[in-house]
């Protein structure tokens, strides 16, 4: 019978962890998300007319999500719109619950919106998309106001200006607020991502690792 040596089962470790970190940073930065979870369902649907406030929104896929802590960590799905003037919308938390991520949101303007989201699917790896609904609330529904840049969950975010809400830029794809508020969603996801990524390949390497005879 062989038995692993003290310092054979720490190079095991050292290996398994860098193995995770690189399969983990080349899943997050080259793999798409159809090789892993697919999206099966969305609320609201796409491509939906939405007339009442649907207060949640949520992408379901087809198989479980990572939840590291229970808190939805690792997750990100931001509200956005009209795509005239956008804003975003909600306080930027995501919660996870078996196979769906989802996340709460009072619309304002009617238009068109997008609900941009990331997660990470059970194997660790990342997946991300959008979908895009229009928006043509009744005559008794309340509407909210947006904020100018992505928000953060825990912290609160100024609203915007009644100019940055009434004004649509002449053209979005060419004016800096348009970048900027693009960048800033992407970054802010892809900032939550960098966390879980690391703290998964951590998870990986303890949950493998084996105690000292």
């Amino acid at each position: 019978m062989t038995f692993t040596t003290p310092k054979s089962t720490a190079a095991a470790a050292r290996t398994l962890f860098a193995a995770a970190v690189i399969a983990l940073a080349l899943g997050w930065g080259a793999a798409p998300a159809s090789a892993h979870n697919d999206e099966i369902g969305s609320s609201p649907e796409a491509g939906s007319v939405v007339t009442e406030q649907p207060g949640e929104f949520s992408v379901t896929t087809s198989d479980l999500l990572l939840d590291l802590g229970g808190t939805g960590a690792g997750s990100a799905m931001v509200v956005t719109g009209p795509a005239d003037a956008p804003l975003f919308y909600g306080d930027g938390c995501a919660i996870v619950s078996g196979a769906t991520v989802e996340t709460a949101a009072q619309l304002g303007a009617a238009g068109q919106y997008t609900v941009i989201w990331q997660t990470v699917s059970i194997d660790g790896h990342p997946i991300s998309d959008e979908f895009t609904f229009d928006w043509q609330p009744a005559a008794d529904q309340v509407l909210a106001d947006g904020v100018a840049t992505a928000p953060t969950c825990g912290t609160t975010a100024d609203a915007a200006t009644p100019d940055s809400a009434t004004s649509p830029p002449a053209d979005l794809g060419a004016t800096s607020s348009g970048s900027e508020s693009s960048v800033s969603t992407f970054v802010w996801i892809g900032g939550t991502l960098a966390a879980v990524l690391l703290a998964a390949a951590a998870t990986l390497l303890l949950l493998r690792r084996k105690p000292r005879p």
